[in-house]
């Protein structure tokens, strides 16, 4: 089982231990059992918070058991739970390895992303981590000169992808570990991941980039690292771009 894992089944085991110890201390008032897994759900994300989980932890520790006592109340059929814990899988798949969430780029992005780099030829450009295709699907109807590749593992995200790239003929989507796809023959590759991967993932474009590639970030910059240039889209959640340049150097 992946770390992440363990550390989320510590948080929720501590947080029970803890409520329990001070249901029995006398100092909790008597509340139903959904007062009582939301009281939960708030001394998991606490702690998850002390034990410096991903942040997108947080609200799942929040939710988690409310929304099984939820669940539990409504008294729906079994293969009901099943067939929703199949969705989830399909849309976030190996999230728990990888601790990158589903983010989706909005259309502001994409349209100044490709605004900034309305001069440059056209260009050879990788999605990795491409989900619902929002980001490629979008940029591929911008520039028809540019091709695009999108690489997305989950395969609910993929699936939609495929369906909405379907009339586009200079998109290209594999449903492949962006981790195993060489990096060789494009020009730009775009990740918006998380900041868990980007050293790592900074390690792989500059080994595996031609000299004088792009690779940009969406929020989350790689650590140590300046950027060529930031990009500030102006967007509502105050998008920012960080574009890194490949130097010949750092190619082996």
């Amino acid at each position: 089982m992946h770390p992440a894992i363990y550390k989320a089944l510590r948080c929720q085991l501590f947080s029970v231990v803890l409520l329990f110890m001070v249901g029995q201390s006398g100092i909790l008032p008597p509340v139903d059992i959904l007062a009582l897994a939301a009281l939960q759900g708030l001394a998991a994300s606490f702690i998850a918070l002390m034990m410096k989980s991903d942040r997108w932890w947080l609200p799942i520790h929040l939710v988690f058991m409310p929304a099984i006592v939820l669940a539990a109340q409504l008294r729906l059929p079994a293969n009901t739970y099943a067939l929703i814990f199949g969705i989830i899988v399909c849309v976030y798949w190996t999230s728990f390895r990888s601790r990158v969430p589903l983010f989706l780029s909005n259309r502001a992005t994409v349209h100044r992303f490709a605004a900034v780099l309305d001069g440059e030829r056209p260009f050879c450009v990788l999605d990795v981590g491409s989900g619902t295709g929002s980001f490629a699907t979008t940029l591929a109807r911008l520039r028809p000169d540019w091709q695009i590749t999108g690489c997305e593992l989950a395969p609910a995200p993929y699936a939609m992808s495929r369906w909405l790239s379907r009339r586009l003929p200079n998109i290209a989507l594999l449903r492949q570990d962006f981790w195993t796809l060489s990096l060789h023959n494009y020009d730009l590759v775009y990740a918006f991941l998380s900041p868990t991967p980007m050293e790592a993932l900074w390690r792989k474009v500059r080994t595996e980039m031609p000299a004088g590639a792009l690779f940009v970030s969406n929020s989350f910059p790689v650590p140590g690292v300046e950027p060529e240039r930031t990009i500030e889209v102006g967007d509502k959640r105050q998008t920012r771009l960080f574009c890194y340049r490949i130097p010949g150097s750092c190619r082996q």
